[in-house]
């Protein structure tokens, strides 16, 4: 297939080639893989500034987008990927390989370095979601610190750079730059740019932005990092978000107020115990769906309203698939006792067959389905059986199929049980994503840049 890019594209390519370290903070279904391709193999083959290029992806993105995304394009399709996957042995194998661009998921980047050391032979490293290094903590993050040193070029993709805060932004910043825009280390960017807020003595739990400070980081990062929104650049099909509120009868809800009251359910066999606000928090989003695990890890059906709920948009669907995300495995089980025909996204071949329309309804979990997979040709509509905290893991599995290429109006259902923690975690998703936007906003291409040829 020819590549025609649109001018927001060949603005990112651009950016790339002329930036060391480039953050493209581009939204979700605007063609970053192609993008980024199409600017590793000028800098491979027309400037010859970099030989031997590694990309770090979330590991169903790793095994299936980019091999396919460089098979799928006329101007790429000559470039050799080597998935360095699997086993020890298979990953030291497909290392071995020539090639031109080597894949890996990011829980092999400890690894990787660990196995060559000093001899780290990357010269350009690609990042496809660079939030998922927003931990400074995290060991991913110390190993490519060690090795960031040798690396001539780095490009860091993702559409949801400050998921939860601008916190997040740093150790990901730190890698594109070593710290020369927002500090050396996390405790300098901290201070420089924000205020204690909530704590318990020395143990702060809240972090506020002095004032100011938000638009000051913007500025510090936007020569490196361009950010567009596919609304400013893409003539998608509105989306349309519905919530579906989900009654509770009274015998339920007095459960849910005895937990949430008493931190603790009893059961005839067992019971459930939340001990601290965070276990707490996860035990009432499951009752809300209609299970709970006690504490011997069994699982108690409290009711099935969601279930009825999920059954009345398949009716209206009229035979019109349904990708179904669920946060856990109880939710799996009881989606399919009660829809047998419904599948799992496990294999590229569940891929293949949901956008040829042959599976009726997909169950996913974010987590595994959050990134990188394009669905958009099986199906425009998307249930939220169970809702997630993540404002990343939510805009991103949203984005399978609210992307380029879609050609219906993408409809997402919430199912909302009334009175309880989901319509919490619904507002919480809204919240975050005002934070977000702003920082998107801020150093969003200006497009006139392009036009004028400036």
């Amino acid at each position: 297939m020819k590549f025609k890019p649109h001018p927001y594209q060949e603005y990112a390519i651009e950016h790339v080639i002329k930036n060391p370290a480039s953050g493209l903070l581009l939204d979700m279904g605007m063609g970053k893989t192609v993008s980024t391709l199409t600017a590793v193999a000028d800098l491979l083959h027309d400037y010859f500034d970099v030989s031997k290029v590694l990309v770090i992806a979330p590991k169903r993105v790793a095994e299936d987008t980019w091999s396919r995304e460089t098979e799928k394009w006329g101007h790429t399709q000559y470039l050799k990927v080597s998935k360095v996957l699997g086993s020890q042995k298979e990953r030291i194998r497909a290392l071995l390989e020539p090639a031109h661009i080597y894949v890996t998921n990011r829980e092999n980047v400890e690894w990787l370095v660990e196995y060559y050391k000093k001899k780290w032979p990357f010269d350009m490293v690609v990042i496809d979601e660079l939030s998922s290094f927003k931990s400074s903590k995290s060991k991913r993050f110390r190993a490519l610190r060690k090795v960031r040193p040798l690396i001539k070029r780095l490009v860091g993709l993702t559409g949801t750079p400050a998921p939860n805060s601008l916190l997040d932004l740093w150790p990901q910043m730190y890698l594109l730059d070593a710290g020369e825009r927002l500090g050396k280390t996390l405790t300098q960017y901290r201070d420089k740019y924000f205020q204690a807020g909530a704590r318990n003595g020395h143990i702060v739990y809240e972090w506020k932005l002095k004032n100011g400070a938000e638009e000051a980081i913007h500025e510090r990062i936007g020569d490196i990092c361009v950010s567009m929104q596919a609304k400013d650049h893409l003539n998608l099909p509105d989306r349309v978000d519905n919530v579906i509120k989900v009654p509770m009868d009274e015998r339920t809800k007095e459960k849910y107020k005895q937990l949430e009251k008493d931190l603790l359910l009893p059961f005839a066999d067992s019971d459930v115990v939340a001990d601290t606000a965070a276990v707490l928090s996860n035990k009432l989003l499951q009752l809300a769906n209609g299970a709970i695990y006690d504490e011997n890890r069994d699982i108690q059906i409290v009711h099935d309203e969601k279930l009825n709920a999920l059954e009345e948009i398949q009716e209206a669907a009229n035979g019109k698939s349904l990708l179904v995300f669920y946060t856990y495995k109880h939710d799996l089980e009881r989606i399919q006792q009660r829809f047998k025909q419904a599948k799992t996204l496990d294999t590229s071949k569940d891929i293949q067959d949901w956008n040829s329309g042959k599976i009726e309804m997909l169950l996913a979990h974010p987590a595994s389905a959050g990134h990188g997979l394009n669905l958009q040709d099986g199906g425009h509509i998307i249930v939220w059986f169970g809702l997630t905290w993540s404002l990343e893991l939510y805009q991103q599995a949203n984005a399978r199929l609210d992307r380029q290429g879609q050609k219906h109006s993408v409809i997402v259902h919430h199912l909302v049980a009334e009175g309880t923690v989901d319509e919490d975690v619904m507002r919480a998703l809204e919240g975050k994503a005002v934070g977000q936007n702003a920082l998107l906003e801020a150093v969003k291409a200006r497009m006139e840049l392009v036009e004028n040829g400036s």
